[in-house]
């Protein structure tokens, strides 16, 4: 899902960044901001709307983590963001899991994950 292709390209620009490769860190980092802007302009601020206006304050942070990680050519930010993103990821799977136990899955949110890896996957070839 989006969670788990942008902590695969800020870890990917870890990898770079620790092997001094500029460019292979830039575009790893250029990935996981396209995907954490997707993240972002995914969200229904028409639900929720206190959630969804944490949820978009957390994805702006992670963003400008990602940004400064590639203007001052740093790993702290990039860690952080991992982190930050891991921490969402593991809570996205608990309410899906919760949803599922109670029945609470349905067609809706089984095409929602179809879009998203569809969305993964573009992006993925487009960056």
């Amino acid at each position: 899902m989006l969670y788990d292709g942008a902590i695969k390209f800020a870890r990917q620009a870890i990898e770079a960044r620790e092997a001094n490769d500029n460019e292979a860190a830039y575009h790893g980092l250029m990935r996981a901001q396209k995907i954490v802007l997707e993240l972002s302009s995914s969200l229904n601020h028409n639900v929720e709307p206190e959630l969804t206006e944490k949820l978009s304050a957390l994805y702006t942070y992670i963003y400008k983590l990602l940004v400064d990680a590639n203007v001052h050519h740093t790993l702290s930010e990039i860690e952080e963001a991992v982190k930050l993103l891991e921490y969402e990821r593991e809570t996205w799977q608990m309410l899906m899991s919760k949803l599922a136990a109670e029945g609470g899955v349905d067609e809706n949110a089984q095409q929602v994950a179809a879009d998203q890896q569809t969305a993964i996957s573009t992006l993925s070839k487009s960056a």
